[in-house]
């Protein structure tokens, strides 16, 4: 949080820094026209809060099973946490706890375009970039052991539409549009008996929205902050728990295993960014 209360003072100051400078630019239309640019800011995941792992015991394509031992009727009922653990034991009965979902920055460059007529601006811009966010959920079974499933940003291209309302050499405007996204899923675990593989598409389709204030900056450059939603659907991830001793708990239900995936559908983050651009 530190981190984006320091991104958004530096936007602050820059921007009141910036009417005499503004003052420069005098043509009908300021925000007409090719630009490139950048955007460099902080990532906050929502709180994920009741997110857990499904499992589909009988391989039928069906989650939501319970998975049980001869001697528990749930091998998971030490519970589930919204982050990556970080010991085999659960925080309810002792353990050390899980980490909080990463939260880190994200940096992109863009190219646009925006035609202005009197006040109103209309444009596109496409962006491409990565951010370093992590998204973690954890399971913990009555073994003890750990199971947990990540996902990170490879990278992300986005197109949005963008209409705005100019005063001067100000601009306020919306944005929104489809992303495409390369998603790394993963996953840990502290159970050494069983064998666990993984399968899942990377790719990804999504939306992206949200908008901001841009000031120019004399004739060709202009500064300004912006806020962005990112929504990615990532349910196609699963990880398959086979093997370990006859009768065990991931092969009662069905002999060639257990398959898991993440009880929460939706890859979300919110971006508070600085962006600068150069207009030809």
């Amino acid at each position: 949080m530190s981190k984006i209360l320091f991104a958004g003072l530096i936007g602050a100051a820059a921007l009141a820094a910036t009417p005499a400078f503004a003052q420069e630019t005098t043509a009908d239309a300021p925000f007409s026209g090719l630009y490139a640019g950048g955007s460099f800011g902080f990532d906050v995941q929502p709180n994920d809060v009741g997110e857990n792992i499904k499992f589909d015991r009988d391989l039928n394509g069906s989650f939501g099973d319970t998975i049980s031992t001869a001697t528990a009727a749930n091998a998971f009922s030490p519970g589930f946490c919204n982050g990556a653990a970080t010991s085999n034991t659960a925080p309810a009965a002792g353990g050390r706890g899980c980490n909080n979902d990463r939260n880190d920055i994200a940096y992109y460059g863009r190219l646009g375009f925006d035609a202005q007529r009197g006040n109103i601006v209309v444009g596109v811009v496409g962006e491409f970039g990565k951010s370093e966010i992590k998204d973690s959920v954890s399971a913990f079974s009555t073994t003890p052991a750990f199971y947990t499933m990540s996902r990170e940003l490879n990278w992300e291209a986005s197109i949005r539409g963008r209409v705005g309302y100019a005063v001067d050499t100000t601009l306020f405007y919306g944005a929104f549009g489809p992303g495409y996204a390369s998603i790394d899923n993963s996953f840990t675990t502290g159970n050494t008996a069983n064998t666990f593989t993984s399968n899942g598409n990377k790719k990804q389709w999504g939306i992206t929205g949200g908008g901001g204030v841009e000031q120019k900056i004399g004739k060709n450059f202009s500064i300004g902050m912006e806020y962005m939603f990112h929504r990615y659907e990532d349910n196609d991830y699963r990880v398959r728990a086979s093997g370990g001793p006859a009768g065990g708990p991931f092969t009662r239900g069905n002999a060639a295993g257990t398959d898991f995936r993440r009880g929460f559908d939706y890859f979300r983050w919110h971006s508070i960014r600085g962006v600068a651009a150069f207009r030809f």
